[in-house]
């Protein structure tokens, strides 16, 4: 991850749970980026905030509660110094090998309908990205957007 060091103040900060179901999907972007409006971003940050949420959140939905449901836990701070952090959370079956699967085409879908491309696009549209899981009992991935930062 790239350093983005933050030693401002939290401006506000969110919470939202919401059930693994794809309906919730467009939901859950739609939430954090109302949220981050706050920090008054352009449509781009608007757009790149969107794009890492939707990823993160599918992960939840399709890998983390394959064949289940459960509950996707969303944690959003905003900083003074513009700094967006997004925490998605799920209680699902974790990730056996976190580095093998931030490689961009690593996929588990043995039916060939998934790109493995979500951490590769978190990345690409963020300043910055944590993966933290452990398997079965979860994954939590942060993602770091300065509004108003090129990334």
């Amino acid at each position: 991850m790239r350093s983005v060091a933050n030693n401002t103040k939290i401006k506000n900060k969110m919470k939202l749970q919401l059930p693994s179901l794809s309906v919730n999907e467009g939901m859950a972007r739609a939430a954090v980026a109302a949220f981050c409006a706050q920090l008054d971003p352009g449509a781009t940050d608007i757009a790149d905030i969107k794009c890492a949420v939707s990823e993160a959140v599918t992960n939840c939905i399709v890998h983390a509660y394959r064949n289940t449901f459960g509950v996707i836990y969303i944690t959003v701070t905003l900083y003074e110094d513009k700094l967006c952090k997004i925490e998605i959370r799920d209680r699902g079956c974790g990730i056996p090998d976190v580095r093998e699967a931030r490689q961009p085409l690593f996929t588990t879908d043995a039916e060939g309908e998934r790109s493995g491309m979500g951490f590769t696009v978190m990345e690409s549209f963020t300043d910055g990205i944590r993966v933290r899981s452990k398997v079965g009992a979860g994954t939590t991935v942060t993602l770091l957007k300065r509004i108003g930062s090129k990334n």
